[in-house]
C-alpha cells in the first residue's frame, strides 16, 4: 500500500565489515546493476535520488470490496520492492500483497531462496477477498535476488507483465485543500491522492540505513468515493511513545485503526506501523489525519513520496 508510499523488512545478516552507509559505487556500476534487476524482475524500476531502485507490482487482478468501495491498487493493493546498493551486491526490502491461499506457497519459495520474512499481517478489515501483506528482505547478487523474487511471485496471481502505461485517472477531490490541511504536497497516482511523510530521525535496520524510500515514511492515501468523500488508508510509522497518542487521535476523529505491527526485526529506533481506514468527507478526514500526524516526529519539510 504504501505506494509509498510506500511500506518493509530487515536485511539478512550482513558481513561484519559492512558500513553504516552503503559503500559508494560508481554511477555506471549502479546502472548496470539495475539493468540486471530490471531484466530479472521483468519490468523497469524507478531510481530514487538517494540511489534506491523501486519496483511496483500492483494487484490489478484483484477485485477487492470494502464497505461498498472498490479498492484501487494504488490505495492498498500495491506490492513493491526496493533495492539499495551494497558494494557490488544489493539489499532488498519489500511488501507483497497476497490472498490467503497465496501466502504459504510464496513464503516457501522465498525461504528456499534465502530471504527473510519479517512480518505477515492484514492492512484492512472486512475486505472481500481478504488480503495479507508479507514483508521480505535479503541481500546478495542483484540478478539472483531479482530472479528469486520473480519465481516466488509466480506462486501468486500477481500480474508479472507490466501493463501499458495509461493516462493517470483524475482525482475528484479538492486536492489544494487537502495539501493545505496535511501540510505537504500530495501526488496523484492511479486515481488516488497520496502523501508521504518521512520521519526526522536517522533510521537503520541492523547495520544498514533505512531511508524513507525503503518504506519507512508515513503513507496516507485518499481515493475519491463521490460528492467530496474519500476512502482513506495507509500507515503511520511510529516509535513506541507515539503509538497511544496517534491511536487516540485517529479514534477521536472517527478513523478506524485496523492493524498495529512491526515491519522490520532489527530497526533502530524500534518502529511500529499503524494502519487505518475511513470513508467520509475528505477534508474532515484530513483534519483527523493531521491531528494524528502532529503527534509524530516527522521531518519539518513534509512532501509526497
Amino acid at each position: 500500500m504504501r505506494q509509498l508510499l510506500f511500506p518493509l523488512a530487515v536485511a539478512l545478516a550482513v558481513p561484519a565489515a559492512a558500513q553504516t552507509n552503503p559503500p559508494t559505487t560508481p554511477i555506471q556500476a549502479n546502472a548496470d546493476r539495475w539493468a540486471l534487476v530490471d531484466e530479472g524482475l521483468g519490468r523497469g524500476g524507478t531510481t530514487q535520488p538517494d540511489g534506491v531502485r523501486r519496483y511496483s507490482f500492483p494487484r490489478s487482478d484483484l477485485n477487492v470490496q470494502l464497505d461498498g468501495v472498490t479498492i484501487k491498487p494504488a490505495l492498498a493493493l500495491g506490492s513493491w520492492l526496493a533495492f539499495m546498493p551494497m558494494g557490488d551486491q544489493a539489499m532488498v526490502m519489500g511488501d507483497l500483497v497476497l490472498t490467503h491461499e497465496e501466502v504459504n506457497p510464496v513464503m516457501s519459495k522465498l525461504l528456499a531462496s534465502g530471504f527473510t520474512v519479517t512480518a505477515l499481517h492484514n492492512h484492512l478489515l472486512r475486505s472481500s477477498p481478504a488480503t495479507m501483506y508479507m514483508h521480505v528482505s535479503g541481500h546478495g547478487d542483484p540478478w539472483n535476488l531479482a530472479t528469486s523474487l520473480r519465481s516466488a511471485l509466480s506462486e501468486s496471481r500477481t500480474p508479472m507483465t507490466l501493463p501499458a502505461k495509461a493516462a493517470d485517472a483524475s482525482v475528484d477531490l479538492d486536492t489544494a485543500a487537502l495539501d493545505n490541511i496535511m501540510g505537504g504536497k500530495g501526488k496523484s497516482n492511479g486515481g488516488v491522492y497520496q502523501f508521504g511523510f518521512p520521519r526526522a530521525e536517522k533510521l537503520s535496520d541492523g547495520t544498514m540505513p533505512a531511508p524513507a524510500t525503503m518504506g519507512t515514511a508515513t503513507a496516507i492515501n485518499f481515493q475519491p468515493t463521490g460528492s467530496g468523500r474519500a476512502a482513506i488508508t495507509g500507515d503511520f510509522v511510529l516509535t513506541a511513545a507515539e503509538v497511544d497518542p496517534v491511536l487516540r487521535a485517529l479514534r477521536t476523529n472517527g478513523i478506524e485503526v485496523t492493524a498495529l505491527h512491526n515491519h522490520m526485526l532489527g530497526d533502530e529506533p524500534r518502529l511500529f506501523f499503524m494502519h487505518f481506514w475511513a470513508n467520509d468527507e475528505a477534508t474532515k478526514l484530513a483534519r483527523g489525519l493531521r491531528a494524528a500526524l502532529d503527534k509524530t516526529n516527522v521531518a519539518r519539510s513534509r512532501s509526497s513520496s
